[in-house]
Protein backbone atom coordinates (compact mmCIF):
# COMPACT_ATOMS: atom_id res chain seq x y z
CA UNK A 1 0.00 0.00 0.00
CA UNK A 2 1.03 3.61 -0.52
CA UNK A 3 -0.15 6.81 1.09
CA UNK A 4 -2.78 9.06 -0.43
CA UNK A 5 -2.16 12.69 0.41
CA UNK A 6 -0.90 13.03 3.99
CA UNK A 7 -2.95 10.08 5.20
CA UNK A 8 -4.55 6.90 4.05
CA UNK A 9 -3.86 3.81 2.04
CA UNK A 10 -4.34 2.97 -1.58
CA UNK A 11 -6.34 -0.21 -1.91
CA UNK A 12 -8.29 -2.17 -4.44
CA UNK A 13 -12.00 -1.88 -3.49
CA UNK A 14 -15.70 -2.46 -4.04
CA UNK A 15 -18.55 -3.99 -2.38
CA UNK A 16 -19.86 -7.02 -0.63
CA UNK A 17 -23.55 -7.47 -1.32
CA UNK A 18 -26.64 -7.52 0.67
CA UNK A 19 -29.38 -7.08 -1.95
CA UNK A 20 -32.58 -5.89 -0.33
CA UNK A 21 -35.91 -7.23 -1.51
CA UNK A 22 -39.28 -5.58 -1.82
CA UNK A 23 -39.30 -2.42 -3.87
CA UNK A 24 -35.62 -1.63 -3.39
CA UNK A 25 -36.32 -1.00 0.23
CA UNK A 26 -35.11 -2.61 1.96
CA UNK A 27 -10.07 -2.50 6.90
CA UNK A 28 -5.97 -0.37 6.30
CA UNK A 29 -4.45 1.20 9.37
CA UNK A 30 -6.30 3.54 11.67
CA UNK A 31 -5.37 7.20 11.93
CA UNK A 32 -6.25 8.77 15.27
CA UNK A 33 -6.34 12.20 13.68
CA UNK A 34 -9.22 11.42 11.35
CA UNK A 35 -10.47 9.30 8.47
CA UNK A 36 -8.15 8.05 5.75
CA UNK A 37 -8.74 7.70 2.02
CA UNK A 38 -8.52 4.19 0.62
CA UNK A 39 -8.59 3.72 -3.13
CA UNK A 40 -11.04 1.02 -4.21
CA UNK A 41 -10.98 -1.89 -6.33
CA UNK A 42 -17.91 1.86 -9.94
CA UNK A 43 -27.65 6.85 -15.97
CA UNK A 44 -30.45 7.65 -14.84
CA UNK A 45 -33.38 5.56 -13.53
CA UNK A 46 -36.50 6.79 -15.24
CA UNK A 47 -38.79 4.66 -13.10
CA UNK A 48 -38.32 2.93 -9.75
CA UNK A 49 -37.69 -0.77 -9.36
CA UNK A 50 -41.00 -2.14 -8.17
CA UNK A 51 -40.09 -5.70 -7.22
CA UNK A 52 -37.16 -7.80 -6.13
CA UNK A 53 -37.20 -9.83 -9.36
CA UNK A 54 -36.42 -6.76 -11.47
CA UNK A 55 -33.57 -5.82 -9.14
CA UNK A 56 -32.17 -9.35 -9.32
CA UNK A 57 -32.21 -9.20 -13.13
CA UNK A 58 -30.19 -5.97 -13.13
CA UNK A 59 -27.68 -7.48 -10.71
CA UNK A 60 -27.32 -10.73 -12.63
CA UNK A 61 -26.80 -8.99 -15.96
CA UNK A 62 -24.30 -6.62 -14.37
CA UNK A 63 -22.23 -9.46 -12.96
CA UNK A 64 -21.78 -10.80 -16.50
CA UNK A 65 -19.97 -7.58 -17.45
CA UNK A 66 -17.79 -7.21 -14.36
CA UNK A 67 -14.45 -9.02 -14.30
CA UNK A 68 -11.87 -10.07 -11.72
CA UNK A 69 -8.38 -8.67 -12.38
CA UNK A 70 -5.19 -10.28 -11.13
CA UNK A 71 -1.81 -8.63 -11.62
CA UNK A 72 1.67 -10.10 -11.36
CA UNK A 73 5.19 -8.72 -11.02
CA UNK A 74 4.51 -5.32 -9.52
CA UNK A 75 7.56 -3.23 -8.79
CA UNK A 76 5.78 -1.44 -5.93
CA UNK A 77 2.86 -2.80 -3.93
CA UNK A 78 -0.31 -0.76 -4.26
CA UNK A 79 -2.98 -3.34 -3.52
CA UNK A 80 -3.84 -5.93 -0.90
CA UNK A 81 -1.01 -7.94 0.64
CA UNK A 82 0.00 -11.20 -1.01
CA UNK A 83 1.90 -12.47 -4.03
CA UNK A 84 -0.37 -10.68 -6.51
CA UNK A 85 -2.66 -7.69 -6.84
CA UNK A 86 -6.43 -8.07 -7.03
CA UNK A 87 -9.02 -5.76 -8.52
CA UNK A 88 -12.10 -5.45 -10.70
CA UNK A 89 -12.97 -4.14 -14.12
CA UNK A 90 -15.91 -3.65 -16.46
CA UNK A 91 -16.27 -4.96 -20.02
CA UNK A 92 -17.52 -2.05 -22.17
CA UNK A 93 -16.92 -3.34 -25.69
CA UNK A 94 -17.59 -6.60 -27.57
CA UNK A 95 -14.02 -6.53 -28.89
CA UNK A 96 -12.63 -6.85 -25.37
CA UNK A 97 -12.09 -3.37 -23.92
CA UNK A 98 -12.12 -3.36 -20.11
CA UNK A 99 -12.16 -0.36 -17.79
CA UNK A 100 -10.48 -0.42 -14.39
CA UNK A 101 -8.51 1.81 -12.03
CA UNK A 102 -4.95 2.80 -12.78
CA UNK A 103 -3.84 1.76 -9.31
CA UNK A 104 -5.10 -1.80 -9.93
CA UNK A 105 -2.65 -2.44 -12.77
CA UNK A 106 0.07 0.11 -11.99
CA UNK A 107 3.58 -1.37 -12.40
CA UNK A 108 2.16 -4.77 -13.39
CA UNK A 109 4.17 -6.94 -15.77
CA UNK A 110 1.24 -9.30 -16.36
CA UNK A 111 -2.53 -8.75 -16.16
CA UNK A 112 -4.99 -11.65 -16.06
CA UNK A 113 -8.73 -11.05 -16.42
CA UNK A 114 -11.27 -13.62 -15.22
CA UNK A 115 -14.87 -13.50 -16.50
CA UNK A 116 -18.01 -14.54 -14.64
CA UNK A 117 -18.38 -17.55 -16.98
CA UNK A 118 -15.00 -18.94 -15.87
CA UNK A 119 -12.93 -17.88 -18.88
CA UNK A 120 -9.56 -16.22 -18.30
CA UNK A 121 -7.66 -13.88 -20.61
CA UNK A 122 -4.30 -12.19 -20.68
CA UNK A 123 -4.83 -8.46 -21.07
CA UNK A 124 -2.83 -5.74 -22.79
CA UNK A 125 -2.67 -2.34 -21.10
CA UNK A 126 -4.01 0.08 -23.73
CA UNK A 127 -3.38 3.19 -21.66
CA UNK A 128 -3.43 4.61 -18.16
CA UNK A 129 -4.31 7.98 -16.64
CA UNK A 130 -3.03 8.37 -13.06
CA UNK A 131 -4.54 11.87 -12.81
CA UNK A 132 -8.05 10.37 -12.85
CA UNK A 133 -7.05 6.85 -11.69
CA UNK A 134 -8.42 5.19 -14.83
CA UNK A 135 -6.94 2.53 -17.10
CA UNK A 136 -8.08 0.70 -20.22
CA UNK A 137 -7.24 -2.94 -20.95
CA UNK A 138 -7.79 -5.07 -24.04
CA UNK A 139 -8.42 -8.80 -23.72
CA UNK A 140 -6.22 -11.02 -25.89
CA UNK A 141 -7.31 -14.19 -27.67
CA UNK A 142 -10.81 -15.43 -28.55
CA UNK A 143 -13.11 -12.80 -27.09
CA UNK A 144 -16.40 -14.05 -28.51
CA UNK A 145 -19.63 -13.85 -26.52
CA UNK A 146 -18.59 -11.03 -24.23
CA UNK A 147 -21.32 -9.20 -22.35
CA UNK A 148 -20.35 -5.49 -22.37
CA UNK A 149 -22.13 -3.07 -20.06
CA UNK A 150 -23.87 -0.11 -21.65
CA UNK A 151 -22.81 3.38 -20.61
CA UNK A 152 -25.36 5.54 -18.83
CA UNK A 153 -25.47 9.31 -18.50
CA UNK A 154 -23.96 10.16 -15.12
CA UNK A 155 -25.03 13.77 -15.60
CA UNK A 156 -28.65 12.71 -15.09
CA UNK A 157 -28.09 11.03 -11.73
CA UNK A 158 -30.28 12.37 -8.94
CA UNK A 159 -29.74 12.38 -5.20
CA UNK A 160 -31.45 9.40 -3.59
CA UNK A 161 -31.46 7.38 -6.80
CA UNK A 162 -30.81 3.67 -6.26
CA UNK A 163 -27.52 2.23 -7.55
CA UNK A 164 -25.71 -1.10 -7.37
CA UNK A 165 -22.00 -1.56 -6.77
CA UNK A 166 -20.68 -4.73 -8.43
CA UNK A 167 -17.24 -6.20 -7.92
CA UNK A 168 -15.02 -8.63 -6.03
CA UNK A 169 -14.55 -7.55 -2.39
CA UNK A 170 -11.84 -9.57 -0.61
CA UNK A 171 -11.62 -11.70 -3.77
CA UNK A 172 -15.30 -12.74 -3.59
CA UNK A 173 -16.21 -12.55 -7.27
CA UNK A 174 -19.59 -11.36 -8.42
CA UNK A 175 -20.64 -9.54 -5.24
CA UNK A 176 -23.33 -6.87 -5.39
CA UNK A 177 -24.49 -4.19 -2.96
CA UNK A 178 -27.40 -1.79 -3.06
CA UNK A 179 -27.34 1.88 -2.06
CA UNK A 180 -28.28 5.36 -3.18
CA UNK A 181 -26.55 8.32 -4.77
CA UNK A 182 -25.55 10.37 -1.73
CA UNK A 183 -23.99 13.28 -3.65
CA UNK A 184 -22.55 14.22 -7.04
CA UNK A 185 -19.70 16.48 -8.08
CA UNK A 186 -17.53 15.71 -5.06
CA UNK A 187 -14.11 17.33 -5.52
CA UNK A 188 -11.12 18.51 -3.48
CA UNK A 189 -11.02 15.28 -1.49
CA UNK A 190 -7.33 14.68 -2.21
CA UNK A 191 -7.49 11.32 -3.97
CA UNK A 192 -6.48 12.19 -7.55
CA UNK A 193 -5.79 15.34 -9.56
CA UNK A 194 -9.12 15.41 -11.40
CA UNK A 195 -12.09 14.72 -9.14
CA UNK A 196 -15.81 14.91 -9.86
CA UNK A 197 -16.95 11.94 -7.82
CA UNK A 198 -20.32 10.33 -7.35
CA UNK A 199 -20.76 9.61 -3.64
CA UNK A 200 -22.71 6.49 -2.69
CA UNK A 201 -23.56 4.51 0.42
CA UNK A 202 -23.58 1.18 -1.43
CA UNK A 203 -21.25 -1.03 0.61
CA UNK A 204 -17.72 -1.00 -0.80
CA UNK A 205 -14.77 -2.90 0.66
CA UNK A 206 -11.12 -3.75 -0.19
CA UNK A 207 -10.61 -6.00 -3.17
CA UNK A 208 -12.46 -4.46 -6.09
CA UNK A 209 -10.89 -1.33 -7.52
CA UNK A 210 -12.45 -0.66 -10.90
CA UNK A 211 -15.83 -2.26 -10.21
CA UNK A 212 -19.09 -0.93 -11.64
CA UNK A 213 -21.63 1.49 -10.25
CA UNK A 214 -24.88 0.62 -12.03
CA UNK A 215 -28.21 2.46 -12.21
CA UNK A 216 -31.66 0.88 -12.16
CA UNK A 217 -31.61 0.53 -15.94
CA UNK A 218 -28.54 -1.68 -15.76
CA UNK A 219 -26.26 1.04 -17.16
CA UNK A 220 -22.72 1.89 -16.09
CA UNK A 221 -22.76 5.27 -14.35
CA UNK A 222 -19.41 5.09 -12.57
CA UNK A 223 -16.18 3.25 -11.81
CA UNK A 224 -15.79 2.63 -8.06
CA UNK A 225 -12.55 4.13 -6.86
CA UNK A 226 -12.36 5.14 -3.20
CA UNK A 227 -13.85 4.97 0.28
CA UNK A 228 -13.72 7.28 3.26
CA UNK A 229 -12.81 5.02 6.18
CA UNK A 230 -10.99 4.92 9.49
CA UNK A 231 -10.32 1.19 9.20
CA UNK A 232 -10.05 0.61 5.44
CA UNK A 233 -13.48 -1.08 5.36
CA UNK A 234 -17.00 0.06 4.56
CA UNK A 235 -18.34 3.00 6.57
CA UNK A 236 -21.07 4.29 4.30
CA UNK A 237 -19.12 6.71 2.08
CA UNK A 238 -17.76 5.51 -1.25
CA UNK A 239 -16.70 7.38 -4.39
CA UNK A 240 -17.01 6.57 -8.08
CA UNK A 241 -15.65 8.28 -11.19
CA UNK A 242 -18.71 9.38 -13.22
CA UNK A 243 -19.31 7.60 -16.51
CA UNK A 244 -19.28 10.81 -18.56
CA UNK A 245 -15.74 11.54 -17.41
CA UNK A 246 -14.78 7.87 -17.79
CA UNK A 247 -15.98 7.72 -21.38
CA UNK A 248 -14.04 10.82 -22.46
CA UNK A 249 -10.83 9.57 -20.85
CA UNK A 250 -11.32 6.07 -22.26
CA UNK A 251 -11.70 7.45 -25.79
CA UNK A 252 -8.48 9.44 -25.40
CA UNK A 253 -6.56 6.43 -24.10
CA UNK A 254 -7.80 4.19 -26.91
CA UNK A 255 -7.05 6.78 -29.58
CA UNK A 256 -3.77 8.24 -28.30
CA UNK A 257 -2.54 5.97 -25.51
CA UNK A 258 -2.62 8.99 -23.20
CA UNK A 259 -5.04 11.73 -22.20
CA UNK A 260 -4.65 15.15 -23.83
CA UNK A 261 -6.42 17.69 -21.65
CA UNK A 262 -7.69 21.11 -22.61
CA UNK A 263 -5.77 24.11 -21.31
CA UNK A 264 -6.85 27.70 -20.71
CA UNK A 265 -3.83 29.28 -19.00
CA UNK A 266 -5.30 31.11 -16.00
CA UNK A 267 -4.99 31.12 -12.21
CA UNK A 268 -8.37 30.96 -10.52
CA UNK A 269 -10.17 30.93 -7.19
CA UNK A 270 -13.76 30.52 -6.01
CA UNK A 271 -15.83 33.69 -5.69
CA UNK A 272 -16.51 34.50 -2.03
CA UNK A 273 -19.07 37.05 -0.78
CA UNK A 274 -16.21 39.54 -0.30
CA UNK A 275 -14.97 39.03 -3.87
CA UNK A 276 -18.53 39.34 -5.17
CA UNK A 277 -18.88 42.73 -3.47
CA UNK A 278 -15.56 43.87 -4.92
CA UNK A 279 -16.71 42.85 -8.40
CA UNK A 280 -20.10 44.52 -8.04
CA UNK A 281 -21.98 41.22 -8.16
CA UNK A 282 -25.30 40.69 -6.40
CA UNK A 283 -24.30 37.26 -5.10
CA UNK A 284 -21.26 35.00 -4.83
CA UNK A 285 -21.11 32.78 -7.90
CA UNK A 286 -18.64 31.72 -10.54
CA UNK A 287 -14.84 31.59 -10.51
CA UNK A 288 -12.50 34.59 -10.35
CA UNK A 289 -9.60 34.90 -12.80
CA UNK A 290 -6.64 35.92 -10.63
CA UNK A 291 -4.10 36.08 -13.46
CA UNK A 292 -3.69 35.19 -17.13
CA UNK A 293 -0.54 33.56 -18.49
CA UNK A 294 1.23 35.23 -21.39
CA UNK A 295 0.75 33.54 -24.78
CA UNK A 296 -2.01 31.32 -23.38
CA UNK A 297 -5.36 30.50 -25.03
CA UNK A 298 -7.08 32.73 -22.46
CA UNK A 299 -4.82 35.68 -23.28
CA UNK A 300 -5.34 35.20 -27.02
CA UNK A 301 -9.12 35.20 -26.53
CA UNK A 302 -9.15 38.36 -24.41
CA UNK A 303 -9.90 36.95 -20.96
CA UNK A 304 -8.52 39.34 -18.33
CA UNK A 305 -7.45 39.37 -14.72
CA UNK A 306 -10.50 40.17 -12.59
CA UNK A 307 -13.01 38.50 -14.92
CA UNK A 308 -15.46 36.11 -13.26
CA UNK A 309 -16.29 32.97 -15.24
CA UNK A 310 -19.99 32.20 -14.82
CA UNK A 311 -20.61 29.53 -17.45
CA UNK A 312 -18.78 27.33 -19.94
CA UNK A 313 -20.82 26.36 -23.00
CA UNK A 314 -23.94 27.34 -21.08
CA UNK A 315 -23.12 25.18 -18.03
CA UNK A 316 -22.86 26.96 -14.70
CA UNK A 317 -19.41 27.01 -13.14
CA UNK A 318 -19.71 26.98 -9.35
CA UNK A 319 -16.16 26.11 -8.28
CA UNK A 320 -12.54 26.19 -9.40
CA UNK A 321 -12.43 22.40 -9.56
CA UNK A 322 -15.54 22.37 -11.75
CA UNK A 323 -13.96 24.84 -14.19
CA UNK A 324 -10.74 22.83 -14.27
CA UNK A 325 -12.57 19.58 -14.99
CA UNK A 326 -14.72 21.06 -17.74
CA UNK A 327 -11.77 22.66 -19.52
CA UNK A 328 -9.68 19.49 -19.25
CA UNK A 329 -12.43 17.28 -20.67
CA UNK A 330 -13.45 19.66 -23.46
CA UNK A 331 -10.28 18.67 -25.26
CA UNK A 332 -7.45 20.20 -27.26
CA UNK A 333 -8.25 22.67 -30.02
CA UNK A 334 -11.93 22.84 -29.10
CA UNK A 335 -13.66 26.22 -29.44
CA UNK A 336 -15.41 26.85 -26.14
CA UNK A 337 -17.74 29.66 -25.09
CA UNK A 338 -17.02 31.28 -21.72
CA UNK A 339 -19.64 33.52 -20.15
CA UNK A 340 -17.83 36.04 -17.95
CA UNK A 341 -18.82 38.92 -15.68
CA UNK A 342 -16.85 42.12 -16.33
CA UNK A 343 -17.56 45.78 -15.59
CA UNK A 344 -21.00 45.09 -14.19
CA UNK A 345 -22.31 42.92 -17.00
CA UNK A 346 -21.89 39.50 -18.53
CA UNK A 347 -20.48 38.75 -21.96
CA UNK A 348 -19.50 35.69 -24.01
CA UNK A 349 -15.93 35.05 -25.13
CA UNK A 350 -14.95 32.21 -27.46
CA UNK A 351 -11.69 30.47 -26.59
CA UNK A 352 -9.80 27.86 -28.60
CA UNK A 353 -8.36 25.61 -25.91
CA UNK A 354 -4.74 24.54 -26.00
CA UNK A 355 -3.14 21.37 -24.66
CA UNK A 356 -2.28 21.18 -20.97
CA UNK A 357 1.53 21.08 -20.74
CA UNK A 358 3.00 18.00 -19.10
Amino acid sequence: MGAIGAKGWRLGLVAMLTVMAMACGSGGEEEDSGPSWSLLSQAHAQRPVDDATALSGIAERGIESVVHITTMGRARRRGPSGPQGLGSGVIVDKKGLVLTNNHVIENASEVIVSLSDGRKFDAEIVGTDPKSDLAVLRLEGNVKKLKPMKFGDSGRLRLGEFVLAIGNPFGLSGSVTLGIVSATGRANVGIVDYEDFIQTDAAINPGNSGGALVNMRGELVGINTAILSRSGGYQGIGFSIPSNMVRTIMDELVKNGRVRRGWLGIRIEDVTPAIAREQGMKDARGVLVRSVMDNSPAAAAGIKEGDVVLKINGKKVDSSSRLRNIVALEGVGVKTTFTIFRDGKSKDIEVKLGELPE
